[in-house]
């Protein structure tokens, strides 16, 4: 069964304030870059996968957070 996910959410104004600000201080930085390590950051602290690391979800929510911080392809 494959899921489909699509995103388009509305953020609080000082958010979107302070990540406009954030990418004028920080080129090599842009908006999909910031949502990819900010959402599988959120899915590692809260995805209830175990501690260990065996899931492969959390592996993969691990190789796309360090492929956003150190900007790698994924």
């Amino acid at each position: 069964m494959s899921a489909t996910v699509s995103i388009l959410a509305e953020i609080p104004e000082e958010l979107h304030e302070t990540l406009r600000s954030y990418l004028e201080s920080h080129p090599d930085w842009d908006q999909d870059r910031v949502f990819s390590a900010a959402l599988s950051l959120f899915l590692l602290q809260n995805g209830g996968y175990e501690a260990n690391g065996s899931s492969r979800n959390y592996r993969s929510a691990a190789k796309v957070y360090l492929s956003s911080l150190f900007q790698h392809s994924f």
